[in-house]
């Protein structure tokens, strides 16, 4: 009991003299948000009209869901993408900071936003697997950890449905994709994917998860690997989306 009172003491030491900042606008907040509800409320979500494969937001608010452009002309395998937020502003800043910065402890507050917002679309109960994106051993070393991995997890938790992190692997590594095109991108990850245990997975349907869907080069290959792989469906959830 004495120990637990000095904690508490430590505590209130720390905060007094060391208060909390946010770590998108770095003002004072309370100890447990580590994103304030200022910023938490400038998040912008992605919302109807949408394409109802990739998912990407129209320009246009007017009207209903529809295939985009992009999706009629394309090879897709998986059946559709979604994602709770636009890659700008907090979100992108609080990604940043969580993947490049290490802010592990973030992945709650992100998880969080995956877990709690809504998908029409999905009925996550109905998945048999949450694979997350996986990265290079060279990167994953670099990095030290897969913020795609810490986001499925919490997804995973929440529906109880298992995360296999181990069967998809990324054999190949061509560098970062952060200033390529669309068709840079696809050509950098063809055949940067293999998936080991494939009986595992005949027949199941998958739920890919990652933290951003920029081109869909990435999830496309992967949905690819898997699809022929036997997969009966494949699914895309992002907690962002850059546009």
């Amino acid at each position: 009991m004495l120990q637990g009172l000095r904690l508490m003491l430590l505590d209130a030491f720390l905060d007094f003299f060391f208060p909390t900042r946010c770590f998108v606008c770095r003002k004072e907040t309370v100890p447990t948000e580590k994103i304030c509800k200022t910023c938490s409320s400038n998040i912008k979500y992605i919302s109807s009209p949408i394409c109802i494969q990739c998912g990407i937001p129209f320009l246009s608010k007017i009207g209903r869901d529809h295939l985009c452009g992009a999706c009629l002309t394309s090879k897709l395998y998986f059946s559709k993408a979604r994602a709770v937020g636009y890659y700008e502003g907090v979100l992108q800043e609080a990604i940043h900071q969580f993947k490049y910065n290490k802010k592990t402890f973030l992945a709650k507050h992100l998880g969080a936003l995956m877990i709690n917002y809504e998908f029409d679309p999905f009925d996550f109960k109905s998945y048999d697997f949450i694979v997350p994106i996986p990265l290079h051993f060279k990167r994953l070393r670099e990095r030290g950890f897969n913020q795609a991995l810490s986001l499925a997890g919490y997804v995973g938790k929440r529906y109880d449905t298992p995360v296999d992190f181990t069967s998809l692997r990324r054999i190949r590594w061509e560098g970062p994709q952060i200033n390529l095109g669309k068709i840079a991108r696809e050509r950098n990850v063809k055949g940067a994917f293999a998936l080991y245990n494939k009986n595992r997975f005949t027949d199941k349907d998958v739920l890919l998860i990652d933290d951003v869907y920029t081109s869909g080069a990435t999830v496309n290959e992967c949905a690819k690997v898997l699809k022929k792989a036997g997969v009966a469906s494949v699914d895309v959830f992002t907690l962002s989306r850059a546009v």
